[in-house]
């Protein structure tokens, strides 16, 4: 395979890293910062350039794009849901008018949206979801019911909502794909859960009797949609998401030079294997986005990345020695307790293998579709 970047590729590498130098601002108001992007036409680089104000790009300099923001001190992205999840399934799904109302808001950073798949007895079982949508005589629906783990829904102007529209149907049957507006007071609840890190990025989310005008690929289709935006899930941004492992794996390394667990043989060994399996992962991206993978490759991506970066967080513990249990470096008793890097990477990295698709799940996908295994007994 030869995916390697062109003259005009690094042109346009050095354009972005150019721009970002410029813009990026690691406090900056995570809102502006989309609209930042969206002026300059930075959102939406694989969409077609169809007047939705965004700036095309092949897929190597979305790649080289992805890597550059990676390595930029610009804070953490809030569009990207809408960017690379909503405009995907909208493009390949949607009507002309729903790609006219949606896109542009959201290449402009204006619209922020969330989703909302996983309830409580139905996250990796997504077929399992109970929230209901009811149709009334004008035309729109009623969506009653609660969606948990549902990322930046405290931000979010908008939520795809997969909902059971056939009163009586069940597993992935009778299920439509609703656009909510998320400012409907007294009718959608957003409340943060509090993780172990201390941070709340997830939420629980209510709807009792929310309105939605919009169904995205038409009444009961939902599962076929909710499927296709998921293959939109790990394509371009994974490789940015490894620029960034390998940003937390150099600190690590740092941490144990300066710690002098370097000298351990098992540490060193455990840093040559994660930095190794980290080369892997990237040229496994690689050849996915090259298209060579099988239908199994986004499971398989989900399940390297998972376990490497959970390892990673035990790996930086463990070159931290004792002090890792009792406190940041510089914290002192009179200061206010606050995690530091590594502790933070230890405890969220130990979700890696249970959202996005546990690794149970994805192991189980492997098997049936790509091995041909027969399939998991259901209940």
């Amino acid at each position: 395979m030869d995916f390697g970047f062109t003259h005009e590729d690094e042109t346009f590498r050095a354009e972005a890293r150019t721009w970002l130098a410029a813009h990026a601002d690691p406090d900056q108001d995570r809102r502006t910062w989309e609209r930042t992007l969206g002026k300059a036409g930075w959102i939406g680089l694989g969409w077609p350039r169809d007047g939705y104000g965004n700036r095309t790009a092949t897929l190597t300099q979305q790649v080289a794009w992805a890597e550059e923001y990676a390595r930029s001190p610009a804070p953490p992205r809030s569009g990207h849901i809408g960017e690379n999840l909503l405009a995907p399934t909208l493009l390949a799904h949607g009507t002309d008018d729903q790609r006219a109302r949606f896109l542009p808001p959201v290449a402009a950073g204006e619209e922020l949206w969330c989703q909302g798949y996983s309830e409580p007895g139905a996250g990796s079982d997504l077929a399992g979801v109970r929230t209901t949508a009811v149709r009334e005589p004008q035309g729109t629906w009623r969506v009653t019911g609660q969606k948990i783990w549902t990322s930046l829904a405290h931000e979010a102007d908008w939520c795809f909502v997969l909902a059971r529209t056939e009163p009586g149907s069940s597993r992935h049957h009778g299920l439509s794909f609703l656009l909510v507006p998320m400012d409907q007071p007294g009718l959608i609840d957003v409340r943060p859960i509090r993780q172990l890190t201390g941070t709340s990025d997830f939420n629980e989310v209510f709807f009792d009797g929310a309105r939605a005008e919009h169904v995205v690929g038409g009444e009961g289709a939902g599962w076929q949609v909710a499927m296709s935006l998921l293959g939109f899930e790990r394509g371009v941004s994974t490789l940015a998401q490894q620029i960034g492992f390998a940003q937390e794996l150099g600190r690590v390394v740092r941490t144990a030079v300066a710690t002098g667990a370097v000298h351990d043989p098992v540490v060193r060994d455990r840093i040559v294997r994660q930095w190794a399996e980290l080369r892997t992962m990237r040229w496994n991206s690689l050849r996915t986005l090259g298209g060579s993978g099988d239908a199994g490759a986004p499971s398989v991506a989900k399940l390297l990345w998972a376990g490497w970066h959970q390892r990673l967080g035990e790996l930086a513990m463990q070159v931290r020695g004792a002090t890792a249990g009792v406190g940041p470096v510089d914290w002192t008793p009179s200061a206010p307790y606050e995690l530091d890097t590594s502790q933070h990477l230890f405890l969220f990295s130990r979700a890696d293998t249970i959202y996005g698709g546990s690794d149970q799940i994805q192991r189980t996908i492997i098997a049936e579709r790509v091995l041909g295994l027969p399939r998991e007994p259901r209940v």
